[in-house]
């Protein structure tokens, strides 16, 4: 039985990238948009927030699109 480690490492470390950065990536973006009641107890968060929570989950996304293209082509 050969082990083929160079391929083991690079499952791991992709399946740690993938498995815990997505999660956190998108916790980040949810957590950009949870901002305290104002004075008048409306929650209107920030332009900057904003965009840095839909980028976050745009990261997201074209991980997600670009895992499903791989899929469909044949995953080589």
């Amino acid at each position: 039985m050969n082990i083929e480690w160079s391929a083991l490492g690079s499952v791991i470390i992709w399946g740690i990238l993938i498995g815990a950065g997505l999660p956190a990536l998108f916790a980040l973006g949810v957590k950009t948009l949870a901002v305290p009641a104002g004075p008048d107890g409306e929650r209107h968060p920030s332009l900057g927030r904003r965009v840095g929570a839909w980028t976050c989950f745009g990261v997201i996304i074209l991980a997600i699109v670009g895992a499903v293209v791989f899929i469909a082509s044949g995953g080589h």
